[in-house]
């Protein structure tokens, strides 16, 4: 599992019958920073996301990738790389708090 955020959502019209009534996300992964652990820098890639919970832009959301994301209901035949499986409420590393959901709204 990683970390994200979301920064946008994806609309195709025209995709694989499995994909219907999927919403798609796109993620920013976060990434630990090397040199100051207490901190998350943004990853220099971004993500297409199937969400399975609901997740909106702005919010930090765990989701896995490869064939742990066909995992998730409903999406065994469905074409899948990447999938939302959670959002993030609060995060601790070190014994301090790097992020709050409820600081970031």
């Amino acid at each position: 599992m990683f970390i994200a955020r979301v920064e946008g959502s994806v609309v195709a019209t025209k995709k694989d019958a499995n994909l219907a009534g999927r919403k798609l996300l796109l993620l920013r992964p976060q990434l630990v920073d090397d040199k100051d652990p207490t901190k998350f820098k943004p990853g220099s890639n971004t993500i297409v996301a199937v969400d399975s919970v609901g997740a909106g832009v702005g919010e930090w959301v765990l989701f896995c990738q490869g064939s742990s994301a066909r995992l998730a209901p409903n999406l065994k035949e469905a074409p899948v790389d990447a999938v939302v499986i959670g959002i993030v409420d609060v995060v601790d590393v070190l014994g301090k708090q790097i992020y709050s959901a409820a600081a970031n709204t």
